[in-house]
This record gives C-alpha cells, sequence and structure tokens, in this order.
C-alpha cells in the first residue's frame, strides 16, 4: 500500500477547499470500499480526508413530503429510519440487502453511490482492465462476465455496479447535492452516472473536488407501495447477479403509476422506463407484466455466459409487480426479506 496522509474533516467548506488544492486527496466516509482498493493497490491516494464528523449525518422530512439523507448517514441508520421504512420502504430493503450487519454500520450513504465495481479483472492489478487503466482492454468480453452487463455495455467495459441501495434511489428519482469550491450544485442521479461509451474509467458527473453533501428524494406517494428483491449466488453477504427495485399503483385494475429500477444489469442502476411507459395506463395483469419487461429488455446485448440474466429479470417483473398487486401491505422490511 502506498503511504498517504491523513486528515480528520470539521467543516464542509475546509473539507471543499482541501480537495480542491489536493489532488490526489479521497474522501474516507466508511472505508468499506476504498480501503479494501488502496490493498490491492487499484487505489492509492496521496490522502485521504475523513469526513465522519461532518454534519451530514441527518435524515429530514421535507416540506413537501420528500426526505434529505445526508451523505454520511450510515446505511444501517438509513435502512432503521422510520420515515424511510414508511415512505420508501423498497429503499430500506435494498440497504439491508447489501453487506454484512458489521459493514452497513461503517458505510455511508456518499460512499455508496462513489462504490467501485467489483469485477474480478477491475481488483487485479496483474489483469488489463479499461476502467482501471484506460486503453488496456476489457478481458471480461472474452473471459469471465458471467455476472457481465447486459445493458449500456460495451466493447470497452461490461462491468456492473454494485450498489443495492442505488437501485432503489434510482426508481425514486433521488437527487445528488455536492459542494464544490466554487458553490453548491445538484445532479438527479439519472444524470449522475456516465454511460461507459469508451470511457468506462469516467464514472460519474461529479465536478472535479466535489464534495457529496446529501441525497434528496422528492415526495412519491407510490413508494410507499414498493418492494426489493435481490438475487444472489449465496444467501447472506454476496453482490446480486440482479435486483429490482418497484413500486405500483393499481386502480380499477388498471396501472396508474408504476416505478421500476434494474439492478446488477448495468455499469448504473437501471431506470427500466420503457417497461414503465409500457405499463403505465395499461391492464395489471401478470401478461402485461412479461411484455413491459419484454420491452426494456430488448436492447439487451448479452455474452456467452451472462445471458440468464433476461431471462431472471423477466422473471423479476412479473414477480415483483404481481406481488404489489396483492391486497396486504408488504410487511417491515428485514434483512432476509431483502433476499
Amino acid at each position: 500500500m502506498r503511504e498517504f496522509g491523513y486528515r480528520r474533516a470539521s467543516d464542509v467548506p475546509g473539507t471543499v477547499a482541501l480537495l480542491g488544492s489536493e489532488p490526489e486527496a479521497r474522501v474516507l466516509g466508511g472505508g468499506t470500499n476504498l480501503v479494501d482498493l488502496m490493498k490491492t493497490g487499484v487505489e492509492r491516494p496521496g490522502l485521504l480526508i475523513d469526513v465522519r464528523e461532518l454534519p451530514l449525518d441527518r435524515i429530514e422530512v421535507s416540506d413537501d413530503g420528500g426526505l434529505r439523507i445526508g451523505a454520511t448517514v450510515t446505511n444501517s441508520d438509513l435502512a432503521a429510519h422510520p420515515e424511510v421504512r414508511r415512505r420508501y420502504p423498497a429503499l430500506a430493503a435494498a440497504v439491508l440487502a447489501g453487506a454484512s450487519g458489521q459493514l452497513r454500520n461503517m458505510a455511508t450513504v456518499g460512499g455508496n453511490l462513489l462504490q467501485r465495481t467489483r469485477c474480478g479483472y477491475f481488483t487485479d492489478v496483474t489483469k488489463a482492465c479499461n476502467k482501471r487503466t484506460p486503453g488496456s482492454g476489457c478481458p471480461a468480453v472474452e473471459g469471465e462476465h458471467h455476472n457481465g452487463a447486459i445493458l449500456g455495455a460495451t466493447e470497452h467495459c461490461v462491468a456492473v455496479h454494485p450498489s443495492d441501495m442505488g437501485v432503489a434511489l434510482a426508481a425514486f428519482d433521488a437527487v445528488v447535492s455536492y459542494e464544490t469550491a466554487e458553490g453548491t450544485g445538484e445532479l438527479p442521479l439519472a444524470d449522475f452516472y456516465l454511460a461507459v461509451g469508451s470511457t468506462p474509467h469516467l464514472e460519474t458527473a461529479l465536478p472535479s473536488g466535489a464534495l457529496i453533501t446529501a441525497v434528496t428524494l422528492p415526495p412519491a406517494p407510490v413508494a410507499a407501495h414498493s418492494r426489493y428483491r435481490k438475487v444472489r449466488e449465496r444467501a447472506s453477504y454476496a453482490f446480486a447477479i440482479g435486483s429490482i427495485a418497484a413500486a405500483l399503483d393499481v386502480r380499477d385494475g388498471v396501472v396508474h403509476e408504476v416505478r421500476l429500477a434494474f439492478g446488477a444489469v448495468a455499469s448504473r442502476p437501471w431506470r427500466a422506463r420503457e417497461a414503465e411507459r409500457v405499463l403505465t395506463g395499461g391492464p395489471a395483469t401478470a401478461e402485461a407484466f412479461a411484455a413491459a419487461a419484454d420491452a426494456e429488455l430488448a436492447a439487451a446485448k448479452t455474452l456467452p455466459h451472462n445471458g440468464y440474466k433476461v431471462t431472471l429479470m423477466r422473471n423479476l417483473v412479473v414477480a415483483m409487480l404481481t406481488e404489489l398487486t396483492e391486497p396486504t401491505e408488504p410487511s417491515e422490511p428485514t434483512e432476509g426479506a431483502a433476499r
């Protein structure tokens, strides 16, 4: 591991100033991803700025009924917050589906958004990887790619984004707030992550030297009737091979509003807008749900060993939306139910 400096941040303006003056500085929240990557040599910051004592650890209900979530709120506190569980149960369930309890106690909301892919070629510095070393190639295309992307990928990168939390945030139009030396700014989550294109090493649209300060969820009554489901290769502490956040409002058998987002299928949480368009105003039936899934997945480009994800995601859409048409309210999100 490269030798690095350490500073403990005490206020947001000072942190932003330090980030602007130290190009090799990185923000340290819980460190659950960054420190691991430093150990393997993927990340080599010259300075870590510990932001855990910044006043960014609150969850507040906004006047319009949405939520503002501070960037240093831990995943455990986010999942346990009564207003998150009541207003956005899919978000609470998604957070509980991610990592172990110990890691959730450390991991932060801001850090979760910025976590890097777990693709084995990216995390192994002895291998080529366009995301880690631009222009070196993407050996996953011809090699191990069973958990590779099927939507939005290119020949330059087929890695998937690992966040569970991000999938639920994408479904509910989250907005990321940040601070720079020039002032404050906002990015809708839909614009926060960059398309892979030919530059997979460029992952977010955050300005250089920016500090994430909060994530805002706008009011969404449909979100109160939402769920999250994650499919993984073992029951505990594993990244998804496919996941879905879904919310549904059905009136007289007709879909009034629907929200859908997929995980582990692209380099970013994938908002299924085509499926939403097909469903809205139509019948709330299994056949309609399947047709909507097919419309969304028509753009899928598979490799020899990840084509199963098309069927998996189709089945998840039908199963989740069918469950959400049932009259009983979903139970309180728990770690087991989130799997």
